[in-house]
């Protein structure tokens, strides 16, 4: 029969690194399962399956029968199983050495499991750049998959949109199929039967601008219901009862089916999406960008041992999830839990990358957030600490032994939340001004401090930060001058302050150096406070405890001057509506008052301990 259309259905399934079994469970639950389990009972009608590597480990832990049941679907041929990133990378971000040793990695996984080796690669959130043509060449990949939107942008029109085009870079091919969104959105929004007459309405016969089938890429993820009640189980169902109906005018193949069918095909090149621009508009994913980035140079430098040097990898490949460097991944990078995985994978690298034996504490100045200026790396055997310009501010905080970043934070204010973020602020300024958006204060945290002197051989390095000219209602802030000096030495940090009036008029105001400190939760089992009285005020105090119960470590930070404060719990939004917690804000509080030229000191320590 000469089919007018020709669809391939798939189905895509994945789980990011750090979710959790919850996650693994309700996916399970609403598509894989009842999908899996709906295409046995119509064996005229194939599909193309893609499943993450994290999702399909997942599986053979928690539901190795799924994975039973796909097998005896590959072994009939009625399901192809496509190959990707083994951990769902935003292949566009990551080197090319990682881009092809995750995709080696699934497609091991695969064959090893399923007795096959995948022919055709998903590209994770259709996130292409043209060089990708090649990687896909090296990996044996004959195939891949982009959206309409896609074709649309490389100048297609017409029944190019519905057919598969060649894409060429440096000498190398793919063949590229089309992914119609459209297609999933009216499967999402109308009754299937619906929709697939409105196809054979849309494509009524093999014309001259449509001289072969139509072919129609989908992947659902949403199926329409005619009940809000109506389980899985009975929409996928009805999903395949509606396209058996549609058999003598549809035809249903895969991807590696239609593909050895191919002739003569046109040719397309396609411009890449603008995932860098998310980590100039996310700070958050930009700092987990350039951590990976570092762990990866540091993984190269790796000589005379394979082993470990594919352990590191192993780790390092974990923290490239697409889902933490995606603007359409609803509330990615704000989930906790899966940035914080993201850190431990990465920590867990550079732990293997240095050997304990030789490893030499050290002071660095590097561009490890490539921003083109130097930051101060300080790295103790336990403790990592890295400073940036900016404020003179501590950015990361790692504790190896545990692989925990205590700066690993989200602030959804397209800043990151750093340690030592200093403001001067009125006399008067309170916990509600904290908390609103009081202008009548100077926030050095986001002004540049100049290094003033670095000694490596005692890991200590000093910056100032000058007076400037007065402006606005309080010109008296302007005119003090701050020197900040860190010296980081058996796990514990001190941050030792200098302070001098340069105007000509005596200055009282309030030094609050605030520090954003991020832990597993903040309930009564994940975190313990030692503080003064108060739930929101600290007074009169010289030092307080945070107990991490998840790590069994205990936080502390004492200076050689009484303070008061504020604590506050920092949240945001989810996509579910609800609030989820980031961080604990410490925000040390000491009222001074300073006659022209006069200086005064304090110093901080922040230790880590068991």
């Amino acid at each position: 029969m000469n089919h007018r259309v020709s669809i391939i259905l798939g189905c895509h399934g994945h789980i990011p690194q750090g979710a959790g079994d919850d996650a693994g469970e309700h996916i399970y639950a609403a598509r894989l399962k009842p999908f899996i389990q709906t295409l046995l009972r119509y064996p005229k009608i194939p599909a193309a399956l893609h499943y993450s590597g994290v999702l399909l480990t997942w599986l053979e832990a928690q539901h190795p029968e799924l994975l039973m049941a796909l097998a005896d679907l590959i072994s009939r041929k009625q399901v192809e199983i496509l190959g990707g990133g083994f951990y769902e990378p935003m292949m566009p971000l990551i080197p090319q050495t990682d881009k092809i040793g995750q995709i080696e990695m699934l497609s091991a996984y695969i064959r090893k499991k399923f007795g096959k080796r995948p022919r055709g690669c998903w590209i994770p959130e259709a996130a292409w750049e043209q060089q990708l043509v090649g990687v896909l060449h090296t990996c044996d990949m004959g195939y891949t998959f982009l959206e309409e939107r896609h074709f649309i942008a490389a100048g297609l029109s017409g029944g190019a949109l519905y057919a598969p085009c060649i894409s060429e870079n440096q000498g190398k091919i793919t063949t590229v199929f089309p992914l119609s969104g459209s297609l999933r959105q009216n499967f999402a929004s109308h009754e299937p039967g619906v929709v697939l007459d409105g196809l054979l309405q849309k494509f009524p016969a093999v014309s001259a601008a449509m001289p072969s089938a139509a072919l129609l890429t989908v992947f659902p993820e949403y199926l329409y219901t005619e009940d809000a009640g109506e389980s899985p189980e009975t929409s996928y169902g009805r999903f395949f009862e509606a396209l058996s109906r549609f058999q003598g005018d549809l035809e249903y193949t895969t991807p590696g089916k239609h593909y050895k069918t191919l002739g003569r095909l046109g040719k397309a090149y396609f411009p890449g999406n603008p995932e860098r621009k998310f980590l100039i508009d996310c700070p958050e994913s930009n700092g987990l960008y350039t951590k990976m980035m570092f762990t990866h140079a540091g993984i190269n430098q790796l000589r005379g041992d394979k082993s470990r040097k594919q352990n590191a990898r192993g780790e390092l490949w974990k923290a490239q999830g697409y889902t933490l460097f995606s603007a359409a991944e609803s509330g990615g990078i704000s989930r906790a839990p899966l940035r914080k995985a993201a850190y431990k994978a990465l920590l867990e690298a550079e732990k293997i990358c240095r050997n304990q034996g030789k490893f030499t504490p050290s002071l660095l100045a590097f561009d490890v957030d490539l921003d083109g200026c130097a930051e101060y790396l300080f790295q103790d055997r336990n403790i990592n600490c890295y400073v940036q310009c900016t404020g003179a501010s501590i950015f990361e905080l790692d504790y190896l032994p545990k692989t925990w970043n205590y700066l690993d934070t989200f602030a959804g204010e397209g800043r990151k939340r750093t340690a030592f973020a200093d403001h001067l602020t009125p006399p008067e300024y309170s916990l509600r001004d904290a908390l609103g958006e009081s202008r009548d204060t100077r926030f050095c945290g986001a002004e540049a401090y100049e290094l003033v002197d670095m000694d490596r051989s005692h890991g200590r390095a000093c910056f100032r930060l000058p007076a400037r000219s007065g402006s606005g209602d309080s010109p008296y802030l302007d005119a003090i001058e701050i020197e900040k000096q860190y010296l980081l030495k058996r796990d514990t940090l001190s941050v030792h302050y200098t302070l001098r009036n340069c105007g000509a008029e005596p200055a009282a105001f309030k030094f609050i150096p605030r520090i954003d400190l991020s832990f597993s939760d903040d309930g009564e089992d994940q975190l313990k406070v030692f503080r003064g009285t108060g739930e929101a005020e600290i007074h009169t105090i010289r030092g307080i405890e945070f107990r991490d119960i998840k790590n069994e470590l205990t936080l502390s930070l004492s200076a050689d001057r009484d303070f008061d404060g504020w604590i506050v719990p920092i949240r945001t939004g989810s996509p579910a509506g609800e609030m989820q917690y980031q961080s604990t804000c410490l925000m040390p509080v000491m009222s001074l008052t300073l006659a022209p030229g006069e200086r005064w000191e304090t110093e901080f320590m922040l230790g880590i301990a068991h």
